[in-house]
C-alpha cells in the first residue's frame, strides 16, 4: 500500500511539474515581475458621440482585468498600459421590409487600442477591435435597451483585448 501511495505521489508530481502555472482565464502573465496595470480614459472620437460610451468602456476594461488577473489597477506607471479611443459608433440597417423600412438594424462600436507592456515591449501593439448588436427595426435603442446592447458589445471587445494582450492562445 505504501509503495502504491508513493507511486501515485510521484505521478502527480511529474504531471504538475510539466503543467507549470496554469490560469483558468488563459492569462499569460509573469506575476513575479508584472504587478500592476493602468487603463487610461478612452476618449470618444467617433463621428456620433454617445455621452457615456467612452467612460463605460474604460470601466468595463478595468473590471475585466481586475476580475481575470491578480494585477492591481493603478493611475500611473502601470506595468501594463491600455489606452485608446472609440473610433466608430453608428447604427445601420441590415435588412429591409417590403415597404423599404429597416426590418433589422445593427449598432456597431469600434475601439482603437494601444497596449504597452513595460516588462516585455515585444508584446506591445496597436489594434482596432469592433463588435455589433443587431436589433429589430421597430425598436428604439435608448435607455435600458441601449445599455444592454452596449454591455454585449463591450463584453466581446474587452475579452478580445484581453486575449490579444494577455492570453497565450
Amino acid at each position: 500500500m505504501k509503495l502504491f501511495q508513493n507511486f501515485i505521489a510521484l505521478i502527480v508530481a511529474i504531471l504538475l511539474q510539466g503543467c507549470g502555472v496554469y490560469s483558468f482565464t488563459g492569462a499569460d502573465i509573469d506575476y513575479s515581475s508584472t504587478k500592476t496595470f493602468q487603463v487610461n480614459n478612452f476618449v470618444n472620437n467617433a463621428p456620433i458621440v454617445e455621452p457615456t460610451v467612452a467612460r463605460n468602456f474604460t470601466i468595463e476594461l478595468q473590471d475585466l482585468l481586475l476580475n481575470q488577473t491578480s494585477l492591481d489597477l493603478v493611475n500611473n506607471n502601470g506595468d501594463l498600459l491600455y489606452e485608446g479611443e472609440i473610433v466608430q459608433y453608428y447604427t445601420s440597417p441590415i435588412t429591409a421590409t417590403s415597404q423599404s423600412t429597416a426590418a433589422q438594424n445593427r449598432l456597431t462600436v469600434a475601439v482603437n487600442v494601444r497596449f504597452f507592456n513595460t516588462k516585455d515591449p515585444t508584446k506591445d501593439f496597436e489594434e482596432r477591435f469592433s463588435f455589433y448588436y443587431d436589433y429589430g427595426g421597430n425598436t428604439q435603442l435608448i435607455g435600458a435597451a441601449l445599455d444592454d446592447a452596449l454591455a454585449i458589445i463591450f463584453e466581446r471587445i474587452t475579452q478580445d483585448i484581453f486575449n490579444k494582450s494577455l492570453a497565450n492562445w
